[in-house]
């Protein structure tokens, strides 16, 4: 069983470094790349921090709607028994990651390792390297819809990823079938589709004269030519 955490996002701003803060988080839990229906999702007080005008104008958290919600100290413990050790696919990692180790060192937790990062940008951007490869451009891409994202949002934002995700992997065609059968891609028995099988065969397409050209030419090609081992004995 392969448990991932998608993960999203929204802050004060666009650098961590200089004070500004986390103030929403969504994660997803997904399975054998398909969602569970487990997801946490908290809004965070940014302890006195301001939301930064563009940045409301992309997710519209206001200071107002932030001043009762907990901080992240409050949270921490949930947070991270939540996404427990499972890999987290986030888009654009550095930049969520940047904002949550910051938060995690103020309350003096360990700070999550590179190595479990999964970057869905990196991954589009190799799959897609003329681009566009922000999150509105793949759901477009492939067809998902994200007509209900009229603002950022980091919980529907880890919902809309996680469709992302198992599109660039390629895996959607074989999620969509393991659902059908109520079965997990972890599962070890999967039922086998069996061809079907012509009622009348087709006529074939080879004449006599081309066995016999074919013939010839293998004749030419000397005793240890492979096509002579493919053609068993010779019954001429």
């Amino acid at each position: 069983m392969l448990r991932e955490i998608v993960l999203d996002t929204e802050t004060t701003g666009l650098d961590a470094k200089t004070g500004d803060r986390l103030i929403e988080l969504g994660c997803v839990e997904i399975i054998n790349r398909i969602p569970t229906g487990s997801e946490f999702h908290v809004f965070i007080n940014p302890e006195g921090r301001e939301v930064h005008p563009e940045a409301f104008n992309i997710h519209g958290i206001s200071n107002e709607f932030l001043t009762d919600k907990p901080i992240f100290k409050a949270v921490v413990g949930d947070f991270l028994a939540f996404i427990g050790d499972a890999p987290l696919v986030i888009h654009n990692a550095s930049f969520d990651v940047g904002f949550i180790n910051m938060e995690l060192q103020r309350a003096g937790r360990p700070v999550l390792p590179r190595d479990r990062l999964v970057d869905t940008l990196e991954i589009a951007r190799r799959k897609h390297p003329a681009g566009p490869n922000s999150l509105d451009a793949l759901c477009k891409r492939y067809g998902i819809d994200n007509s209900k994202r009229t603002k950022h949002g980091a919980l529907m934002d880890s919902l809309l990823l996680a469709s992302v995700y198992v599109e660039l992997l390629g895996e959607r065609q074989a999620t969509l079938e393991l659902a059908a059968s109520g079965q997990s891609s972890g599962g070890r028995s999967r039922q086998r589709q069996v061809a079907a099988v012509r009622q009348v065969p087709l006529a074939p397409r080879l004449t006599a004269e081309d066995e016999a050209a074919h013939t010839a030419f293998v004749e030419q090609l000397g005793e240890k030519a492979i096509w002579k081992r493919l053609a068993g004995p010779s019954t001429g």
